[in-house]
């Protein structure tokens, strides 16, 4: 049975292509057609933005070659991702060029001797008519092909419907006309590929990031291999100034490496033997020998590509409601153009026109204007490319979104909840404040509390030991260290009994007095955490802890507040004390506090009744339910984390409170994008069907009206790569 299984298992596989010649909804729309018999074939999806085609198939009745043939078949060319691009890709290309420029030229030269003339009017005729054919023939030549396996599949692309206007054109003498048509199609359609695969480009320019090869040391010495060749636990060597192959761990060396490419932070983060480094951020002054702890397919910046590719492929809603009414508006159009080719000839002019040619052609050519018209490219293109455009400019600022649909829905926010520890807080406890007792020193305070804690991995008895170095007050080696059971420690240090811990302790000890346990009320009502010291069972300090809220945290609230914002909460499982005081600090709106993980989820739904649509700001670890719960999940620090990585909608890859509202101004950016290119798109085919019916409009002004409608579009999704 288990055998049976695993046979099962490896007939179902999944490919990924790139595909070349995938410029336009009309090349999905031909992919569909073509694959929707193919056997083997269980589902598709094509990634019109990043040129993929990702299939899943039966691999005992579908392989590889078969789905390149049947892509092929469509006119476009496909293979592996991993796979080197065809051969002849830049000749054709080449070829394509050289034919558009030769339909050009003769177009230029035919329209110039029939202005200027020089010849007899019958060989002026003649060679401009041979002109304007070889302009056409050139012309042609890149569409043709394209036309003919829309027609194979049946479909009616806008390469079709520009040669029934082209040959309509023709029919009725317009010979000029029809190559100009010709001519500026296929101008169009480069100008819009270009301009395309400069939003594409900006995904690429991410898997630039990192370098071919690194720097090995092993026990040959140091040599260049290819990054590819370099396994887990060897150690390479980045030189200043050099970029990081891979992810690892400093064993030597110290130097500040710029991780903007990953994280989006704008100071270099200083490195010293221990610290993490990630792939494709760059060395400072100093050399570092690096153990590498992941592969490159594995390293961060490979992940976070590779969930940027995802991201935009997925269709955000709007995109889809565009698709679904393309799909309509076409057809719609195409039967307008047969109304308006027959009908005003036999309803407004009568019987009389029924031989009356010039009647007839004058509706036919507005009818071919309509056809040229109803290509909808720039609707269809509208919503994907600024989408695209966003995802990759957030990339570039450290703010990773998982999709269209994530960014769409982010817009709508209205209530944020955050959690605190690590989030709103650093996450680290620090002593903010020492109170000597009795008269005595708050150095003396210090410096015994560090002595008994040196070697304890507690995080206060950390904080105390770093305060202790940074004020530069001494500690003595403590003997007999024992710790209490997570009410303190006690030890002695030059022979004198030294004790610190809670509140709690010194009371089951009888060494609280009113006057210190009054002291100990004011520490914990400010949100600090108590840590009291005593010396010879006497009491000498109180020293106050605190996990110090983030620098930026009230800047970036109140941002979130001008962005409209309604309503920030914060969810914590600490102490009410504290979490109101740093509550207080920050300026938020609500405080709930010594929640459990369960708790936040109600916390969530509560919030999301009241408020409408909630995001999660947390660790992407421990909030896990409240993160998936919300409407959109934001995961803060997650260059570290691939948990956070991979359950958040948005992961942040450092912890900067104020990437959240770029991230909220970049949605809502987005969204007046998408809605601004749709009205583009929308007004410009309403402007040409009107202009057309009416017989303003000509062919060659509506193909430079379509294409450049996509033009438009594109160029304005494109700002959103600027976006701060």
């Amino acid at each position: 049975m288990t055998a049976a299984t695993c046979t099962v298992c490896e007939l179902h596989a999944e490919s990924t292509f790139r595909i070349e010649g995938m410029d336009c909804r009309e090349e999905v729309a031909m992919l569909e057609r073509r694959f929707k018999n193919l056997a083997g074939l269980e589902d598709f999806s094509a990634d019109l933005m990043g040129q993929r085609l990702h299939v899943k198939y039966d691999a005992a009745l579908l392989s590889t070659s078969s789905i390149v043939d049947a892509v092929a078949d469509t006119g476009m060319r496909a293979w592996l991702e991993h796979e080197k691009p065809l051969v002849g890709t830049e000749r054709q290309s080449r070829v394509r060029q050289a034919l558009v420029g030769l339909s050009g030229v003769t177009l230029l030269l035919a329209l110039v001797l029939d202005t200027v003339g020089g010849l007899s009017p019958a060989m002026t005729r003649q060679a401009t008519m041979a002109l304007l054919v070889a302009s056409l023939i050139a012309g042609a030549a890149v569409t043709i092909p394209k036309a003919w396996t829309s027609l194979r599949l049946r479909s009616l692309d806008i390469n079709v419907l520009m040669m029934i206007a082209a040959a309509g054109a023709i029919a009725i003498g317009q010979w000029a006309e029809a190559a100009t048509v010709v001519f500026l199609f296929a101008v169009a359609q480069a100008l819009e590929a270009r301009t395309l695969e400069r939003a594409r480009a900006a995904i690429r320019g991410l898997m630039d990031l990192t370098p071919a090869d690194a720097l090995l040391r092993d026990g040959h010495g140091e040599r260049r291999v290819p990054v590819d060749d370099i396994r887990v636990g060897a150690v390479i060597v980045v030189r200043p100034g050099e970029k990081i192959p891979l992810d690892g761990r400093v064993t030597a060396g110290f130097s500040e490496v710029n991780q903007a490419p990953v994280t989006g932070e704008s100071l270099p983060a200083e490195k010293a033997p221990g610290d993490g480094v990630f792939a494709g951020t760059i060395n400072g002054r100093g050399a570092l020998e690096i153990e590498v702890t992941k592969l490159r397919r594995d390293t961060t910046l490979a992940r976070i590509i590779h969930l940027v590719e995802r991201a935009q492929a997925q269709r955000a809603p709007s995109q889809a409601l565009v698709e679904r009414f393309a799909r309509i508006y076409t057809p719609a159009v195409i039967v307008l153009a047969v109304l308006v080719a027959v009908v005003p000839p036999l309803v407004v002019h009568g019987p009389a026109a029924a031989g009356h040619y010039a009647v007839w052609d004058t509706w036919l050519y507005r009818a071919l204007v309509l056809l040229v018209v109803s290509c909808p490219c720039a609707l269809v293109i509208s919503t994907p490319v600024s989408i695209v455009a966003a995802l990759a400019g957030a990339a570039r600022k450290g703010v990773l979104i998982k999709g269209g649909a994530h960014l769409e829905r982010l817009s709508r926010v209205r209530c944020i909840a955050f959690d605190k520890t690590g989030t709103l807080t650093r996450g680290k406890p620090e002593v903010v404040d020492v109170v000597a007792l009795n008269g005595g020193r708050t150095s003396a305070v210090v410096g015994l509390a560090a002595s008994i804690e040196q070697r304890s991995t507690h995080p206060i008895a950390q904080a105390i030991v770093d305060h202790a170095m940074t004020e530069n007050i001494s500690s003595a080696a403590a003997d007999g260290v024992t710790s209490l059971s997570g009410r303190g420690t006690e030890g002695s240090v030059d022979g004198r009994r030294v004790l610190l811990g809670s509140h709690r302790l010194f009371e089951e000890r009888q060494l609280c007095s009113p006057a210190l346990h009054d002291r100990v009320d004011a520490v914990n009502a400010s949100g600090r955490t108590a840590v009291l010291v005593a010396h010879d069972e006497q009491p000498i300090g109180i020293i106050a802890v605190a996990d110090r809220s983030r620098d930026t945290g009230k800047a970036a609230i109140e941002m979130l507040r001008q962005q409209g914002v309604e309503w920030i909460a914060m969810l914590t499982g600490d102490g009410a004390g504290t979490a109101r005081a740093i509550g207080s600090e920050l300026g938020v709106d609500e405080v709930r506090a010594e929640l459990l993980p369960e708790d936040k989820v109600t916390a969530i739904r509560e919030l999301r009744a009241k408020h409408g649509t909630v995001a999660m700001v947390g660790d992407g670890v421990n909030d896990a339910p409240a993160l998936a719960l919300a409407d959109v999940g934001i995961a803060m620090g997650a260059a570290g984390s691939d948990a956070a990585l991979e359950t958040a909608d948005v992961a942040l890859m450092a912890d900067d409170l104020l990437r959240i509202p770029y991230t909220l101004r970049l949605s809502r950016a987005t969204v007046r994008n998408i809605k601004t290119n749709l009205a583009i798109s929308i007004a410009m085919k309403a402007g040409f069907v009107i202009a057309a019916i009416a017989g303003v409009a000509t062919l060659w002004v509506a193909v430079l009206a379509d294409t450049g409608a996509s033009v438009i579009v594109i160029a304005n999704a494109l700002r959103l790569l600027r976006a701060d």
